[in-house]
């Protein structure tokens, strides 16, 4: 009876023995035939606009934005409701106001930042710091950098930005119509010559752009080029320099800021100034400051600088029965164009001079 016991419980052990390497096996089977879903990769390997591989959560769900630029890409794509964050100097559209606020492109605040628990935060190589980037990835956060430098960077950087955040058709519909937009402005400029201008990026001391910078880009296809051939990017210029050039325009740009601002009587009363004859004409083109920015938007001031150095370019040419009435009842005499009437206290109100306008990019 002793040896029987032990035969069955020997007879038991080898049974579970053999069940339990049938299921290890049924188990490895399934496992190597159906994957787990959540072993599926959760990022995706990108490269940036600086040459760096950046691992990009998938999907973005939350997006902090370091430059105003980007901040404005963010809402033409209609990516709006996952901006969790942006800088004090992303202040369009007027809803970027309301965004937490991670304090200024160039030190901003890593635990606000981290607080917000982004996917992903954008930044650019000319307004934020390489430093900033290396402590985010420190912390474990995603940053991804852009480098536009002109006009069709600037179209391609907007379509891979919105490729990356999960918005590809978003992309392609804005960098169309930017396209098209520019496409017709060149069409309707033709072979006009272009103006000669100076783009006023701050007074005292005068500085402007160089000939690399999206900015002297912009102004190529508004039809205008730059008295400034500088290759740095923000180079300083003499006011003698500038009368012996005698550009056919000054160029600023509007920056709604509050600082304070002055009229071209004031600009003509400072020292050099009066002998610069687009002052004593009144040949200045204020236009908006998304021309600092290189976002969608900047073909907006493109468009708008055009049309205020090219006038004759916008005017539609009447048909044949317009023309013949026009003729028999002349219109009233029309006022001057607006870039040779500009009231002093239009300008007063218009003409902005911030340091570093054009670096809030």
């Amino acid at each position: 009876m002793v040896k029987e016991s032990a035969r069955q419980r020997l007879r038991c052990v080898i049974v579970a023995a053999i069940a339990a390497l049938l299921s290890c096996a049924a188990l490895s089977r399934a496992q190597s035939a159906s994957p787990i879903s959540s072993a599926s990769p959760a990022f995706r390997e990108v490269t940036d606009e600086v040459g760096r591989t950046v691992r990009v959560p998938q999907p973005v769900r939350r997006i902090v934005s370091l430059a105003p630029s980007l901040t404005e890409t963010i809402y033409a794509l209609g990516l709006q409701n996952h901006l969790v964050g942006d800088t004090e100097y992303c202040d369009y559209p007027p809803d970027a106001q309301k965004k937490t606020k991670v304090g200024g492109g160039i030190n901003p605040s890593l635990e606000i930042i981290a607080a917000l628990h982004p996917d992903i935060v954008l930044v650019t190589k000319a307004f934020n710091r390489l430093e900033t980037v290396n402590s985010l990835e420190s912390l474990g956060i995603s940053a991804y950098a852009t480098d536009p430098h002109t006009v069709d960077e600037i179209i391609a950087s907007s379509k891979k930005l919105s490729d990356i955040l999960g918005a590809p058709d978003a992309g392609s519909s804005v960098a169309g119509d930017m396209q098209h937009r520019l496409g017709d402005l060149q069409l309707r400029l033709g072979a006009q010559p272009p103006k000669r201008v100076l783009f006023v990026v701050w007074t005292q001391p005068l500085i402007s752009i160089g000939k690399n910078t999206f900015i002297a880009d912009a102004l190529r296809r508004a039809g205008a080029v730059s008295i400034v051939d500088s290759e740095q990017d923000w180079p300083q210029v003499s006011l003698e320099e500038v009368a012996h050039l005698q550009p056919d325009f000054l160029v600023f740009a509007d920056s709604h800021s509050d600082s304070s601002s002055s009229t071209v009587e004031v600009l003509a009363t400072l020292p050099g100034w009066s002998i610069v004859e687009a002052i004593s004409r009144r040949h200045i083109a204020v236009i908006s400051d998304a021309v600092n920015r290189p976002a969608p938007r900047i073909v907006s001031a493109i468009e708008d600088l055009a049309r205020q150095i090219h006038p004759d370019a916008f005017v539609e040419k009447p048909d044949n029965r317009k023309e013949k009435i026009e003729k028999e009842n002349p219109p009233p005499s029309q006022p001057p164009a607006p870039h040779s009437s500009l009231s002093a206290d239009t300008l007063q109100a218009r003409i902005l001079f911030h340091r570093g306008c054009a670096c809030a990019r």
